[in-house]
């Protein structure tokens, strides 16, 4: 067996989409129910203030400093990080995404914002329409990239065209995710000092 041939056969050897996986993110997306069932503003505060700062994190680190390292990587190289990293953000993503802004929805029902009236009902109006943004582009562009370029990853000889192109679109749309969800933080942090 040759050398090129050893890493290949070492890649297909890498962790899949496990479905205990799925166990983590329910345990966590019920002790979110929980914690909105007990009503405790403070509870709910912390669980979307840091399921937020969750996803806003890995969204920027992704984005802005993982994406740029990884289009200088050779294909090898970006193969085994690929490999490694979607089997977990398949799930790990879609769960913040939904605790956030769950967690936030109950928190501003609790501060009056739903009924709110001018200036706060348009703040909510912005935080509404970036929130549409940021789940459409995460279900329709990120989760689909990610199973797209993860089979074609696993297969013996990976199509670099159809991984390239893909990630492209991907790394933009992380970057622009970032983006909305500092966009997000400051209408927030607009509401909560009431600036």
């Amino acid at each position: 067996m040759s050398e090129a041939a050893a890493p290949v056969s070492q890649s297909l050897e890498q962790p899949r989409i496990k479905m205990r996986n799925l166990v983590w993110a329910l345990l966590a997306i019920a002790a979110t129910i929980v914690v909105i069932a007990l009503r405790d503003f403070r509870l709910i505060n912390f669980v979307h203030v840091l399921a937020g700062l969750l996803w806003t994190g890995t969204d920027l680190f992704i984005g802005f400093i993982l994406g740029p390292i990884m289009r200088r990587l050779d294909l090898q190289s970006r193969r085994n990080v690929i490999l490694r990293l979607m089997p977990k953000m398949i799930f790990y993503m879609p769960t913040l995404a939904i605790i956030t802004p769950t967690a936030g929805f109950y928190l501003a029902s609790m501060m009056g914002y739903l009924n709110a009236g001018f200036p706060q009902y348009w703040w909510m109006i912005t935080v509404y329409f970036i929130l549409a943004a940021l789940t459409l582009q995460g279900l329709g562009i990120l989760l689909p990239t990610n199973l797209r370029v993860y089979f074609e990853m696993r297969k013996e000889n990976p199509d670099g065209q159809k991984i390239q192109r893909p990630m492209k679109s991907y790394l933009r749309t992380v970057a622009i995710q970032g983006a909305m969800q500092i966009a997000i933080i400051f209408v927030m942090s607009h509401l909560a000092t009431g600036i």
